[in-house]
């Protein structure tokens, strides 16, 4: 992936990588990039070396990403939002060697001292902590030779990026360097990411990719371990002020950004093209930030999961002439170039190899799975995860991976989601599926969001479904009665949604710490089953 910079750099080394908060070329990124792999090498942080890298987004943050990956180290990655119980968990299971980290990062080697039992070079960006291990002044070389890059196999570990754990414990994911390739090829070629873009950058990672294709790179004025945190306000300036052409966010982040700038009548002329995952995205949604930007911009909404990552691409314009409100579950668009897509049969048990997988036909509800070169090979150290994961295929040799995904394909090659597996309700009175469920309701002018959720019935020991409200922002709580009976009569008039006869109304839902927009259904359901029926 560092190869990608220098490329850059060589043709464009007076452009500017990095727009805000600091100023910094390409020419001057390659410098650092170059100095700090030298200094790597020379604390021992090389080849191979799994290196835990917890440092804020910033200059730093890029330039230590490629410099570790010019060496050949393997960078890992995770979200510090999720908690420290639930990170000590996932950390304990990749033994890191390496350790790079601001200082108040470094707390966590005494907070959770199992995570950092294999740890023997550590780094602060502050102060070092003791007299074992470095700052970072001390490894930024005075060399300023190019450094040569490492030359690893493709499908040698380049690097680990651990999923969000919005529905258990977070699992390293293993990226090839074939599949970091492969995936700058789809954003280029399917996404036409082209050097000429200013990119407000609201997701760190997403960032490398960006400066990889030649892009100038503006971070967001938010907290991105906590987006739901942002002020719409700071983020509209970072817009306006650096002419930004292209953005990727959550939908979470999306949804505020439409909301205050309808309300306030804000433009972004500059802005041409939006990326946003993460989570499903609605039509109205879309709609609703497309009034923000130019007639001839679009807003791409990509489908994947931090395993197999892009799969699809919708845009608002593939929407026209579909029956949206008369289709289940949410539309995710047709496979890119070179993925496969295909509908299993929905079964918890592994399945070893794709020959025994029960393949299912046109807009039958199933399991989606995956084939691709951005598809990772296997979860890091996680035999079991793996193998729950992963069917190889005798064919060809290679494999699938089974995304935990429901949906559907339907008679145009479209991906329609259904929900994740794992939160599918199994009553006495047949299997609901969250998202087309959820739709239903959804509609309701008083309702911001819901979510369905299964809670045990210990009168007849089945599962009931309890449908879980969040109202829009400055609806009052009177007249619940009445919203009630509403909400009641929608799912009563479809036949997907009319054994959903209980409500709940909490104040907020727990979400996903990456992108503040995955709803944790399993905490909800915990919270309603402390409800009495």
């Amino acid at each position: 992936m560092s190869e990608h910079v220098s490329l850059m750099a060589n043709k464009f080394p007076s452009k500017l990588a990095l727009l805000h908060p600091v100023r910094i070329t390409f020419g001057e990124l390659q410098d650092e990039i170059d100095r700090y792999a030298h200094g790597l090498s020379r604390a021992g942080i090389k080849n191979g070396k799994r290196t835990l890298l917890l440092i804020p987004p910033g200059p730093e943050f890029f330039i230590l990403t490629f410099a570790l990956l010019r060496v050949g180290a393997v960078p890992m990655m995770i979200d510090p939002g999720m908690g420290l119980k639930t990170m000590g968990k996932a950390l304990a299971t990749v033994d890191a060697e390496a350790f790079i980290g601001s200082s108040k990062a470094h707390l966590l080697r005494y907070i959770l001292p199992e995570a950092f039992k294999t740890v023997r070079t550590f780094v602060t960006l502050g102060r070092k902590w003791s007299r074992r291990g470095y700052c970072l002044s001390d490894l930024r070389s005075d060399q300023t030779a190019p450094c040569p890059p490492a030359h690893n196999h493709p499908h040698r570990t380049a690097a680990i990026f651990f999923t969000s754990g919005s529905t258990g414990i977070p699992k390293g994911v293993v990226y090839t360097h074939a599949m970091l390739n492969a995936q700058i090829s789809l954003l280029e070629s399917e996404f036409k990411y082209h050097p000429d873009e200013i990119e407000l950058c609201t997701f760190p990672l997403l960032g490398l990719f960006s400066i990889c294709i030649g892009q100038s790179i503006v971070l967001a004025d938010m907290d991105m371990s906590h987006p739901a945190s942002l002020d719409p306000k700071k983020i509209s300036a970072n817009i306006l002020k650096n002419q930004c052409s292209q953005m990727f966010c959550s939908p979470m982040v999306l949804n505020r950004m439409a909301r205050h700038c309808n309300a306030n009548r804000i433009q972004f002329p500059s802005l041409k093209k939006v990326i946003t995952a993460g989570a499903p995205v609605s039509m109205e949604l879309m709609n609703a930030f497309k009034q923000c930007m130019p007639s001839e911009a679009e807003i791409h909404a990509p489908y994947g999961a931090t395993e197999a990552l892009p799969l699809t691409n919708l845009t608002l314009s593939d929407l026209d002439g579909i029956d949206i409100a008369g289709s289940e579950g949410s539309c995710l668009g047709i496979p890119l170039k070179g993925i496969e897509i295909k509908i299993i049969e929905i079964t918890d048990e592994p399945i070893a190899l794709w020959q025994n997988a029960s393949r299912l036909g046109t807009d039958d509800v199933g399991e989606i799975v995956v084939k691709g070169p951005v598809v990772s090979p296997e979860y890091f150290h996680l035999l079991l995860a793996s193998s729950a994961a992963k069917m190889m295929d005798q064919d060809d040799g290679g494999f699938w991976h089974r995304m935990g995904d429901l949906g559907r394909i339907d008679a145009s090659g479209r991906l329609w989601y259904y929900g994740r597996k794992s939160q599918r309700l199994i009553t006495s009175e047949g299997t609901l599926y969250t998202i087309p469920c959820e739709a239903v309701f959804n509609s309701h002018p008083r309702v911001f969001r819901t979510a369905l959720v299964g809670i045990a019935d210990k009168s007849d020991q089945t599962v009931k479904p309890v449908l879980c409200v969040q109202l829009e922002a400055g609806n009052k709580r009177s007249d619940r009665a009445g919203l009630i009976q509403e909400l009641l009569e929608m799912g009563a008039a479809n036949p997907m949604t009319r054994t959903i006869r209980t409500l709940r109304f909490p104040r907020t839902f727990p979400v996903d710490a990456r992108h503040n927009a995955k709803i944790n259904r399993e905490k909800l359901a915990l919270w309603a089953a402390q409800r009495k029926l």
